[in-house]
């Protein structure tokens, strides 16, 4: 994810939200001026399974300018903590995304309980937690780590890019006759609007699974296998969809505090 140095000015942008931002409560009252009581300490809701500081948000609108979506986003997260970063391309395979950092994962899980389907510039945009650190938390946060953890993104990101275009790594000390191929790994498969879920709960039922997708757009239908419940196919409409749904929702845990980590990639072709 790359880092913004300097965040956008706070005009007013040249087209605005189609309705005012939600209203917030609790955190929203102290950015108003009002002192948080008690009481509403006590009621803070737990923060929910997987709360990042970091939120993906989806369905964006493609026909507005990059710099006039990141100024928006900005403005209406603002109400909800101190945006650290925000970050959209315009990349095919990025646009219509975006990702906010903001300064606490209670302030983000509030956004995302709050702000959930809000209309921007007409349609309804789509969050969840990231399932990754950007760089601008990473900076804020614990800094020493910043140049691994680069390291780490641009080595995901060449690998997306060498699994996009057919080609397997092949490890550089291998050579002449008995060079080795090396099999891509499953994170690394071509995109498939069918995604393979594994490491489930055995206690994981359809009903369970299409809650847990169903925040992702295009869901098309869930299917579990019988004599396998750690196991389950989870199909979407496209294939922009089902990524989507794989990068938001892949190492992370589901089952409560003995769950597993959930490996969620494309079915092989």
């Amino acid at each position: 994810m790359d880092v913004d140095t300097q965040p956008p000015a706070d005009p007013t942008p040249e087209a605005g939200p189609s309705s005012h931002p939600p209203a917030t409560n609790g955190a929203g009252a102290a950015a108003n001026g009002g002192d948080a009581t008690m009481d509403d300490v006590e009621e803070q809701e737990p923060l929910p399974e997987g709360a990042s500081q970091v939120l993906y948000i989806n369905n964006l609108s493609e026909r507005i300018k990059i710099d006039v979506m990141k100024q928006s986003l900005k403005t209406l997260f603002k109400n909800y903590g101190k945006v650290l970063d925000v970050t959209a391309h315009k990349s095919i395979r990025m646009r219509g995304q975006a990702f906010v950092t903001l300064d606490s994962k209670e302030a983000a899980a509030k956004a995302v309980k709050e702000v959930q389907q809000f209309p921007l510039y007409g349609k309804p945009m789509q969050l969840a937690f990231a399932r990754t650190e950007s760089d601008a938390l990473v900076k804020e946060t614990h800094p020493d780590d910043f140049d691994k953890h680069k390291e780490e993104r641009l080595k995901r990101k060449t690998a997306e890019a060498a699994a996009l275009s057919g080609e397997a790594p092949v490890p550089t000390a291998a050579a002449g006759a008995g060079r080795r191929i090396v099999q891509m790994p499953d994170e690394y498969l071509p995109p498939n609007k069918i995604l393979f879920v594994q490491n489930l709960p055995d206690d994981t039922d359809k009903d369970s699974l299409e809650a847990l997708f169903r925040p992702y757009p295009n869901l098309a239908e869930v299917r579990t296998i019988p004599g396998r419940k750690n196991i389950a196919f989870v199909e979407f409409l496209d294939e922009q969809s089902s990524g989507v749904a794989r990068d938001a929702l892949h190492n992370t845990k589901f089952g409560g505090e003995n769950g597993l980590k959930l490996k969620v990639t494309f079915a092989k072709q």
